[in-house]
C-alpha cells in the first residue's frame, strides 16, 4: 500500500505557486500541511517565515520541497536532512557541484532520499526521444540547441539571478542541458565556451558551449536571455536515421520528418510522482551532470563584457 506523505515547500515564488502547487494538490501521495516563505503565505496550511521554524514546529513532516533561489539550496536542504526529512530540490539543485555532491552523502547517511529534480526531463518528448536515440537512430553525427528567451518576462525584477550562484542564463539553459544528458545515449563534455556578461552583473546574459559527446559528434548550444517576442526552446539532433527535432522545451517531437504524438504534458505531476516513488522504495535521485556543464563553462568559458542590463 503506498503512503500519504506530509508535505512542506520551501520558497513560495513564481515557480512554486504556477507549477508546484498545482502539481502537488493532484498528486495523492503528498499532503501539503505548510509553507515557509518570508514574503508570502499559502491559503489552506500553516505557514513560516523560515524553514528553521517550520522545522521546530512540525515535527510530523516527512518531506521537504525546497524552491527558492540556489544560493540558499544548501543550508535548507542541510537542515531538513539533519532533521530526517527526505528532500526535492528544484532546478538547479545548489549553487555549486560540491554543494550536491555533500547533500547527496548526507542524505545516504541519513537515510533520507534526495530528489535532484530537472523539470524539463519530465517533459513529454524526452523519453520517446531517448528510447529512439539509444535502439533505432544509428550514429548520432551532431546536436544543435537553442534556447533563446527573454528574461524580463521570466524573471522580472529578480536579482538573485545576477548575483554569483544564480547561475544568469544558465538558469533556463540548463533545461537543455537536463534534456540533452538525459536523451543522448553517449556523455558529453564541455570544450569550450563564452560567456557574454553585463558590466553591472556576475552571470551572463547569453552564452555559447562547445561540447562534444563520447561518440565524437560536436554538441553546440547557444543561450541568449535577450530575445523576443518570439521565443525559442529547441534541439536538433543529426542521425543515421535522420533528423530528431524537440520543440518548445519537449512539448513536440517529431522524427525524421514525422510529427508525434505525445499526449498531454504534465511535467510537474511527473516530478512529483517521481519523489514519491523514490521515497517508497528509500533511494535518491541525483544527477548532477547538467550543473556540471555550468560549472565547466565557468571555468574554461572566455568572458566577453557587454553593456548594462539595467533593472
Amino acid at each position: 500500500m503506498k503512503g500519504t506523505y506530509k508535505l512542506a515547500v520551501v520558497g513560495i515564488g513564481k515557480i512554486a505557486r504556477d507549477q508546484h502547487l498545482p502539481a502537488i494538490a493532484a498528486q495523492p501521495g503528498f499532503e501539503l500541511v505548510a509553507c515557509a516563505s518570508r514574503n508570502a503565505s499559502v491559503e489552506g496550511v500553516r505557514n513560516y517565515q523560515d524553514l528553521g521554524a517550520l522545522l521546530a514546529a512540525e515535527p510530523a513532516i516527512d518531506a521537504v520541497s525546497l524552491c527558492a533561489p540556489p544560493q540558499v539550496r544548501y543550508e535548507q536542504a542541510l537542515a531538513a536532512l539533519d532533521a530526517g526529512k527526505h528532500v526535492m530540490l528544484e532546478k538547479p539543485p545548489g549553487a555549486s557541484v560540491s554543494e550536491v555532491a555533500a547533500l547527496h552523502e548526507i542524505a545516504q547517511a541519513r537515510g533520507c532520499t534526495l530528489f535532484a529534480s530537472w523539470h524539463s526531463r519530465a517533459a513529454s518528448a524526452v523519453e520517446p526521444a531517448r528510447e529512439w536515440l539509444a535502439k533505432d537512430a544509428g550514429a548520432i553525427r551532431s546536436v544543435e540547441v537553442r534556447w533563446k528567451e527573454d528574461v524580463r518576462r521570466w524573471h522580472p525584477g529578480q536579482q538573485w539571478i545576477w548575483e554569483p550562484g544564480g547561475l544568469g542564463v544558465f538558469d533556463p539553459g540548463i533545461n537543455a542541458l537536463s534534456i540533452v544528458t538525459r536523451i543522448l545515449p553517449h556523455e558529453v563534455a564541455l570544450r569550450g565556451a563564452t560567456l557574454t556578461t553585463p558590466s553591472d552583473t556576475s552571470t551572463p546574459i547569453a552564452a555559447e558551449l562547445d561540447c562534444i559527446a563520447s561518440n565524437g559528434a560536436p554538441v553546440r548550444a547557444v543561450f541568449d536571455w535577450r530575445h523576443g517576442p518570439v521565443e525559442e526552446w529547441d534541439i536538433d539532433i543529426e542521425t543515421d536515421a535522420g533528423r530528431l527535432s524537440m520543440r518548445e522545451g519537449g512539448k513536440r517531437l517529431s522524427i525524421a520528418g514525422k510529427e508525434i504524438d505525445l499526449g498531454r504534458e504534465r511535467e510537474y505531476p511527473a516530478l512529483y510522482e517521481h519523489f514519491h516513488a523514490l521515497i517508497e522504495s528509500k533511494t535518491s535521485d541525483v544527477d548532477v551532470r547538467p550543473l556540471r556543464l555550468v560549472a565547466d563553462a565557468f571555468l574554461n568559458g572566455r568572458r566577453v563584457e557587454t553593456d548594462a542590463f539595467g533593472r
